[in-house]
């Protein structure tokens, strides 16, 4: 039997992932974006659901603008935990698992060593609460939910680090990026890829089963910000990449508090899932040769 996705989100980089996949697997996705259910909205969000009456929801977009958030809370929380919230409770009316992601924000970047997922919740940002309300009201929602926590997104699609370094240095301009700030990047293609590939297990599961819940998500090893820069150049420019010069987070003021250190424990993916995350810097690789491969 086909499983039938239905997903919100078309153009960020776990959305274009998604779709990008989607048709190796043995699914049928419909994808829908802004102009089909606006997540402003949390009633048609949820007409949505009970429209196309999927076996599998993923919530693959959402409020992404860390400062702006800072003075947009009401919009940040409308699309953050509000519509997730009407899409879980109608997919659970409904008999469909959930697939919802949030973020390392929820974490103030205090602890020495890497946050598991029963650590004390503590965001420091109006996004990382937003996202903290979304988690909670997806699983309020619906027990027939995962949320996978994820941190620095990084893909060969929209708005990120990686493209945002590479235009930097083919402009020709000062490198400098913070070098206090800990975490793991995921790659937004093995994030998708690993949804996907588990979609036929996360319908089949009744409520109750453990694999539903928190559980993070991330690529293999702890580095900064200016180590992804200089690995990111290293690979795409080779003797030619410019240097990097390193910053402290106090250097680079911005409206949002980011965790200093984020690092995200993958322990109960692994037991659960049997999925064992990849070196970031494999996976940098493989995105790095996405883009030279593009026009």
């Amino acid at each position: 039997m086909t499983i039938r996705v239905l997903q919100f989100g078309t153009s960020g980089q776990v959305a274009t992932e998604l779709r990008r996949q989607a048709p190796a697997h043995d699914l049928h996705l419909l994808a829908l974006s802004r102009a089909d259910a606006d997540l402003t909205d949390p009633e048609a969000c949820a007409a949505a659901v009970e429209t196309a009456r999927p076996d599998l929801v993923v919530i693959a977009a959402a409020y992404t603008a860390v400062d702006l958030a800072e003075r947009e809370r009401h919009a940040a929380i409308r699309v953050n935990a509000e519509s997730p919230a009407a899409i879980a409770t109608a997919a659970g009316q409904n008999g469909a698992a959930v697939v919802h992601f949030s973020t390392d924000y929820v974490f103030d970047g205090t602890k020495a060593g890497a946050y598991v997922e029963d650590d004390e919740t503590r965001p420091a940002s109006v996004y990382g609460d937003s996202k903290l309300q979304g988690e909670r009201a997806v699983w309020v929602g619906t027990p027939r939910s995962v949320i996978l926590r994820t941190s620095w997104v990084v893909s060969a699609h929209g708005r990120n680090f990686v493209k945002t370094m590479l235009r930097l240095a083919d402009e020709g301009r000062p490198i400098r990026v913070v070098d206090d700030q800990w975490g793991r990047p995921t790659s937004a293609a093995d994030l998708a890829g690993f949804v996907l590939a588990n979609a036929g297990r996360l319908v089949a599961a009744e409520s109750g089963d453990p694999i539903f819940g928190l559980t993070h998500f991330a690529n293999a090893g702890e580095t900064t910000w200016r180590r992804v820069a200089e690995a990111t150049f290293d690979l795409a420019l080779g003797a030619e990449a410019p240097n990097v010069e390193p910053i402290t987070t106090a250097d680079y003021p911005t409206p949002a508090k980011r965790p200093a250190r984020s690092v995200l424990d993958t322990q109960r993916l692994e037991t659960l899932f049997g999925y064992t995350p990849r070196p970031w810097r494999t996976a940098l690789a493989d995105i790095v040769a996405d883009l030279k491969g593009q026009p």
